[in-house]
């Protein structure tokens, strides 16, 4: 049945309404059947009707009074037996009907029809994200600021209320189930077209695979952005259909490799995350004397990637399996110890480091390393691990080089990744580049517009450049990347603006030329300021500015450039 909790309500009040009409309906017949005695003393019988609406009113303890006429004894014995029987009868029919409403599968269907309604009523994009943490919290937030609508899977009942309580606007609908269920997901609207995404960011490798492969089946279509912690559940997350996964250790790996070989690579990719402007300064990452405390996921990603770079770290592990683990995978250089013990740090020659990366999995141990570092090298540059947000002012106070967050790449790479998909697949791009190209775009990028450019992203459709879709659908216009450069106000001067990306049958063409075609379905990154974004919306869907950006002359009245 579709409807479970009407289901459930005609299962559970069926016995209760039928206790009911049974004591009615004997309640009626008897006074139906007593003859009675009217105001000129002649006999009568009382009508159904007459029987029904007296049972009615005395059964409910109203009480408003003999009726249509003064009883006889025998109809008053009668209507006493009745008041006792119909009364009890309510109050079973009552007792049932309390306990229904206090029944938790009964609950839980009322929710999930709730639920499922909030869903349907979504009429715009939206996304679906599976558990509720202080990171999708802040996904959430960043979403909704983008103008996406979210709806969330949280098994933990404790955890959907926490969300109900953070008021979103607008409303963000929740399901209290299991998010690997297909059934659960299917309730959140995957197979909708408005859905754009699902979101699943839980530590279990198994769970973020079971999810993918279920997405997939429901929604060839819709985008999985999933969370991974090994090189091989990556692979294995892509074979199965995931189109964004996320790895936060590699990506500190990859950030502190474009620190060591491109800082100005690591620039772009901090602006175009968001996180810092231009000129920001970054931590610039020595060659030799480093020390990685902690041989966990990140400590393997970092040794990896420093020795790729023929940069080998030493290595201080308190986990005796782990220590053994990677001799065997052929670490040479790695103590077994506590990182905390001055000793061990000693032992790893800490006074004459460079460069110490602390990346336990506990903020307390992390912070306390720092603390006997500093005190045996005050010059070393200190990179550390932060695993909670919740502890970022702590970390934020503990004068730190750098902190790297995890959780909080996970929130820039997602949200990044869903809003803003072609600024996701710039930074893809850039990490194959050398610092030369870094620098020169880095210095295009302050010289012709600002230190915090903003990104704009326009897509060649109906929906989102009406007037350049129309004016392409004839074959013998042409427009180029130049003219959408072009000032509104004066033709031929140019806002600060720079294309940085055009995708064309998913082909990217990087750093296009001004004189580059566009086409139907083209969709282009630009670097520019708030002048340039204004210009860049009426152009490409106010008739008359785009009449006068590809003719010189004032339109006064509209003509479509369709065929």
């Amino acid at each position: 049945m579709n409807d479970s909790s009407l289901w459930i309500i005609l299962q559970r009040m069926r016995l209760p309404f039928v206790v009911i009409t049974v004591t009615y309906t004997i309640a009626m017949v008897g006074l139906i059947l007593i003859p009675g005695i009217d105001d000129q003393g002649n006999a009568y019988q009382v009508s159904i009707f007459d029987a029904f609406y007296f049972v009615t009113y005395t059964a409910t303890t109203i009480g408003y009074g003999e009726f249509p006429f003064p009883f006889t004894y025998e109809q008053k014995i009668w209507v006493s037996v009745s008041i006792y029987l119909t009364v009890l009868g309510w109050f079973y029919g009552i007792g049932a009907l309390v306990s229904l409403l206090q029944d938790k599968l009964f609950l839980s269907e009322i929710a999930i029809a709730r639920f499922k309604r909030s869903v349907s009523n979504i009429k715009e994009d939206f996304i679906i994200i599976l558990g509720y943490n202080e990171t999708t919290s802040e996904i959430i937030k960043i979403m909704i600021k983008a103008k996406m609508r979210v709806v969330v899977i949280e098994k933990d009942q404790i955890r959907a209320d926490y969300l109900m309580l953070e008021g979103f606007i607008p409303q963000v609908p929740v399901l209290v189930k299991d998010a690997h269920n297909p059934i659960s997901l299917e309730f959140a609207g995957i197979k909708s077209s408005n859905c754009k995404g699902v979101v699943s960011l839980f530590e279990s490798d198994i769970l973020n695979l079971r999810i993918t492969l279920a997405s997939k089946l429901l929604n060839p279509r819709v985008n999985v952005v999933v969370k991974s912690t090994t090189d091989e559940q990556t692979g294995n997350l892509h074979d199965v259909g995931a189109d964004i996964v996320d790895n936060p250790f590699l990506i500190i790996s990859y950030q502190i490799q474009m620190a060591l070989n491109a800082p100005s690579l690591f620039k772009l990719e901090n602006w175009l995350y968001e996180t810092h402007k231009l000129d920001a300064k970054t931590f610039s990452i020595p060659d030799k004397n480093i020390i990685i405390c902690g041989f966990g996921r990140l400590g393997k990603n970092l040794y990896n990637m420093f020795s790729d770079n023929d940069i080998f770290p030493t290595v201080i592990e308190i986990d005796k399996l782990k220590v053994e683990q990677a001799l065997h995978d052929g670490v040479e250089n790695i103590i077994l110890g506590s990182a905390e013990d001055k000793f061990y740090l000693n032992k790893a020659n800490v006074s004459d480091s460079n460069l110490v990366i602390v990346a336990t999995q506990n903020d307390t141990t992390n912070l306390s390393i720092v603390s006997t570092i500093k005190k045996l090298n005050k010059d070393a540059i200190i990179i550390i691990r932060e695993n909670e947000i919740s502890d970022f002012s702590i970390f934020a106070h503990a004068k730190i080089d750098h902190i790297f967050i995890p959780e909080q790449i996970l929130i820039h790479k997602t949200t990044n990744a869903i809003s803003n998909p072609l600024s996701d697949r710039l930074i893809r791009l850039i990490t194959t580049k050398d610092e030369q190209w870094g620098q020169s775009l880095l210095a295009r990028l302050v010289k012709n517009i600002n230190i915090n450019p903003l990104k704009y992203e326009l897509n060649i459709n109906k929906e989102e450049s009406y007037e350049i879709y129309n004016y392409l659908l004839n074959e013998k216009n042409t427009l180029t990347l130049e003219t959408l450069k072009s000032s509104r106000r004066d033709r031929k001067q140019f806002n600060n603006i720079i294309a940085l990306l055009v995708v064309r049958d998913d082909q990217d063409i990087l750093l296009p030329y001004s004189d580059l075609e566009l086409k139907i379905d083209d969709k282009i990154l630009f670097a520019c300021d708030e002048n340039a974004i204004d210009d860049l919306e009426y152009i490409a869907n106010n008739a008359y500015e785009f009449h006068y950006i590809t003719t010189g002359m004032e339109k006064k009245n509209y003509i479509s450039f369709t065929k």
